[in-house]
């Protein structure tokens, strides 16, 4: 899980399959949002294209019948970073509906953004630290019981067959 402030908010905008072709990292975008209407125009850059639909990564995909030749355009989620400045201006809220145009004339851009190894969070929290603590602590002691006992049968003299807890 992640959290983040709403000052660092961006937006998934879910393009049609058809429109990827010319999407870009580092394209411009504008965008409105419902909420304000026209009179508001937020700014931004693409961050990111999604690495499959919505629907490859659904709990439940969906499952097309055998003759089931009907083709349904599918969407992609492509992340735009906004503007903090503007956002601070006009605060968003999370799950608002956005109207998303980006500039595709640049095309210098990346179609997937370079593969990266796992870097440090941007923003963290000690606030848990204790109890995480505390739970590693009792996790602890359960797996040393458990040892204690499994050593304990491996030393008797009982014909009883014990599984080792690795």
């Amino acid at each position: 899980m992640a959290v983040v402030g709403l000052q660092q908010v961006w937006v998934d905008a879910n393009f049609k399959e058809s429109q990827l072709a010319k999407l870009r990292i580092g394209q411009k975008a504008t965008l409105e949002a419902d909420v304000y209407g026209k009179k508001t125009e937020y700014h931004g850059t693409v961050q990111g294209l999604g690495a499959g639909t919505g629907a490859a990564f659904a709990l439940l995909p969906a499952q097309n019948a055998t003759g089931n030749w009907i083709k349904v355009v599918q969407r992609v989620p492509v992340r735009i970073a906004l503007d903090p400045k503007e956002v601070q201006e006009h605060p968003l809220r999370v799950g608002l509906s956005m109207d998303v145009q980006v500039d595709v004339r640049e095309q210098g851009g990346q179609m997937l953004a370079a593969a990266t190894g796992a870097s440090a969070p941007r923003l963290q929290t000690t606030i848990f630290d204790a109890q995480e603590k505390a739970a590693d602590e009792q996790v602890n002691r359960i797996i040393a019981a458990n040892l204690g006992k499994a050593a304990a049968a491996r030393t008797s003299t009982s014909s009883s067959i014990t599984t080792r807890v690795q």
